[in-house]
């Protein structure tokens, strides 16, 4: 495991970052050879974690001005004794931050979520006042810092035709919809609940600038469908565009929108799109968080 320093720019400003990265897998020779070293499914040991504090240890301390990771998998993680559900929750601990939310980016696709790792019967009580604004304000911030024209965002609708005045639900209604006035009566341009069959295709013609999803898939699925570059001779796929950004640190954070793809491993066929556009987002981020520092 390894931390490496690189520089990017951004306009006139020059960025540092690290790259939290496994060299030991790209140094098998095989998927087979991988899981003899880590076990059937690589969960024997997970050096991930101490790189990933060492980044946010050298972020902190001013060394770098943001990390971009790899991916980490998570029964590894667990079973190496550092009980997270992955590197958002992880980075919320070691950062100290009250909170945090996950953020996927694909063109002009931005999602940030209410819920992300829990199951889809624990959403709904996931879905407070609190934690609604608190992704709209992160959500908000982000945006800026992307240095965008506007900063509009729509709140993706919980239940199905946002309730249908209660028939299929009551949470939009008694918790979204007041939230959302709130916002807009403090200034945000945040509209919604929107329903979740039509929020998104409203977000890729560019009515919207983010989407804040209620739950994993519901804002997994449309970021990574764009996503995906498939074969259609094959059936296959072979890249995969997209960012994960996390919101709420006290550092910048980006990485891949893909998983570890044990299954893959040492066949040379993994695609370094996600990577390539991860260190970009985190460049135009620290850029964009320097030139407010110095202001």
């Amino acid at each position: 495991m390894n931390v490496r320093t690189m520089f990017g720019t951004e306009g006139t400003r020059l960025t540092r970052l690290c790259l939290v990265a496994d060299d030991l897998t790209g140094a098998l020779d095989s998927a087979a050879q991988f899981a003899s070293v880590f076990g059937p499914i690589g969960v024997r040991w997970c050096a991930a974690a101490p790189a990933v504090a060492h980044g946010v240890e050298l972020a902190q301390a001013g060394r770098i001005h943001g990390i971009v990771t790899a991916p980490l998998n998570k029964e590894a993680l667990n079973k190496a004794g550092h009980h997270f559900a992955g590197h958002t929750d992880m980075l919320a601990h070691l950062t100290g931050a009250r909170g945090s939310v996950m953020m996927l980016a694909r063109g002009n696709m931005r999602v940030s979520h209410v819920s992300t790792h829990v199951a889809l019967e624990d959403v709904p009580k996931k879905l407070t006042p609190e934690r609604l604004r608190y992704v709209i304000e992160l959500t908000d911030d982000a945006l800026r810092g992307l240095s965008l024209s506007r900063w509009r965002i729509a709140v993706a609708a919980l239940d199905p035709h946002a309730g249908e005045g209660g028939l299929f639900g009551r949470q939009d209604i008694d918790v979204s919809a007041p939230t959302i006035e709130r916002c807009v009566a403090d200034g945000f341009d945040v509209v919604g609940p929107v329903p979740g069959d039509t929020v998104f295709v409203k977000l890729r013609a560019g009515q919207y600038d983010a989407v804040v999803a209620m739950y994993h898939d519901q804002g997994h699925i449309p970021v990574k469908l764009l996503g995906f570059s498939v074969d259609p001779a094959t059936g296959t796929w072979n890249a995969l565009s997209g960012v994960n950004i996390t919101l709420g640190l006290p550092i910048i954070r980006t990485s891949v929108d893909h998983g570890t793809a044990f299954d893959i491993a040492g066949k040379g066929i993994a695609s370094e799109t996600s990577l390539i556009e991860a260190i970009d987002y985190a460049v135009k981020l620290a850029a964009a968080r320097l030139q407010i520092g110095n202001a």
